[in-house]
């Protein structure tokens, strides 16, 4: 669903809020978060990645019974997946989610969130 145009006061209420110290903070403490854990997912993620394809042979070594170390680190990659998106909810319901709705109050009815503006 497209959102309707902005009109020219909504888009200054916006770049008012865009300029907020409330709004960079939040910005802030967003990334602080974001940033460090994408990349030390992709790092993770990387060394999976390589060492299948440069250690073979640890990778083949049996865990228990027909298990081996690359179906273990495989199936550790979801749940670090599942562990992230569960982490981060947590972090949004704390971090997140309160400054954004103190400035969507602040700010009335000219910003909406997502999901409000959906329904």
């Amino acid at each position: 669903m497209d959102s309707p145009p902005l009109t020219t006061t909504a888009a200054t209420e916006a770049q008012l809020i865009d300029d907020s110290e409330e709004f960079r903070t939040l910005r802030r403490s967003f990334r602080s978060f974001a940033f460090p854990v994408t990349i030390g997912f992709v790092l993770w993620y990387l060394f999976y990645v390589l060492l299948s394809c440069y250690a073979p042979g640890l990778m083949r070594t049996k865990v228990l019974g027909h298990v081996n170390v690359a179906l273990v680190l495989g199936l550790l990659q979801f749940v670090t997946t599942f562990a992230i998106a569960a982490w981060y909810a947590r972090y949004a319901d704390r971090r997140i989610d309160p400054p954004a709705a103190a400035i969507r109050e602040a700010h009335g009815a000219v910003v909406h969130a997502p999901r409000e503006s959906a329904e």
